[in-house]
């Protein structure tokens, strides 16, 4: 990309701005001056730092299969850390083996700003962040890091099913339904009423907009300062269908755990609100709730929209993102 093109703030894409805007900076660099470009040149480009980045990725113990680097902000300016501490930032470059790839930071960099500006889901804080030559990197302030370093108690849904690659193959982390993994929240969060309204928008908000990559170690129980556990700010958000072909539901059960589907999915595979007010009532949400929260998500956004045509997706792909979101709102609003 090139840098002296760029029209709107990396984090928030407010308009009117060739870095990051004061909100981004307050959000996601606690209020420091950084900028935009990192003061590095893509690895491949110098053997050294390439080792580097080895070494780092090595250290880091977020699972998953995309790339991460862990980076900290020292007075203005973010670093990779090393050996012995504690990194308070992803950095996930453009990962290989998918369609796109190079549209990866900014779809989900778009995707988290949605759900935040739109849907008023609490995200983990985000921006994008380029290297020297212009190439884009998705960047998030880590939430299980306190002030001093230490972190938080955090348990992702895999651990508190009890699955793992031992005892559950490979696959484990998909075999499972959204309706049994409200029933977790149920079981181990005593403030669930309020917290699994919560829940019920980040999986309606998955299917909108075709996060088919939502599995049980991309929901999390963080630990509060009180010393117990709400579900934690959302991450992962990302339209996988423009890079992969998956289904609507990561998980392989989709939303029930028994073979529940409604006239409307029978149709046209695709579920509706009727299959959403179904899986609100069975993991606990009452029916005029389920409809307040429902609500937002069958309304055409226009900040939807213009976010969009914000992103730092490229021309043709602004146009699929928008496409996608349009279709699967259709199906939403079906009976």
């Amino acid at each position: 990309m090139n840098l002296e093109n760029i029209k709107y703030c990396p984090g928030t894409l407010a308009e009117g701005y060739n870095t990051y805007s004061p909100s981004c900076l307050r959000n996601v660099f606690n209020n420091k001056k950084v900028s935009h470009i990192l003061p590095y040149d893509l690895p491949y480009k110098d053997e050294e730092l390439a080792e580097a980045f080895r070494e780092n990725r090595k250290r880091i113990s977020i699972s998953g299969v995309q790339e991460k680097l862990s980076l900290l902000l020292e007075k203005n300016q973010l670093r990779l850390t090393k050996e012995g501490e504690q990194g308070t930032y992803i950095l996930k470059p453009i990962p290989r083996d998918l369609k796109k790839v190079d549209q990866v930071p900014a779809n989900e960099h778009l995707t988290m700003q949605i759900a935040k500006q739109v849907y008023g889901i609490q995200t983990a804080e985000n921006a994008l962040i380029f290297f020297k030559d212009g190439t884009p990197a998705y960047i998030t302030k880590r939430f299980d890091v306190k002030e001093d370093g230490k972190k938080w108690g955090k348990e992702d849904f895999a651990s508190l099913a009890g699955k793992t690659s031992v005892n559950a193959g490979p696959n484990f982390k998909y075999e499972y339904s959204y309706e049994e993994l409200g029933l977790l929240i149920q079981k181990y969060v005593p403030a669930w009423r309020v917290e699994i309204e919560k829940y019920f928008s980040i999986v309606v908000f998955n299917y909108l907009f075709s996060n088919g990559d939502a599995h049980l170690k991309n929901f999390a129980l963080l630990e509060t300062g009180s010393g117990d556990y709400l579900l934690s700010p959302a991450y992962d958000l990302i339209n996988t269908r423009m890079h992969v072909d998956d289904t609507d539901f990561a998980l392989d059960k989709g939303l029930f755990a028994d073979a529940f589907k409604s006239e409307h999915f029978k149709k046209s595979g695709h579920a509706s609100m009727v299959d959403f007010s179904e899986f609100g009532k069975r993991i606990g949400i009452g029916e005029n709730r389920i409809e307040k929260l429902l609500s937002p998500f069958l309304e055409k956004q226009a900040l939807a929209e213009s976010l969009i045509r914000r992103s730092f997706l490229t021309e043709p792909n602004k146009r699929g993102y928008l496409m996608m979101y349009q279709t699967k709102r259709n199906f939403l609003i079906s009976k």
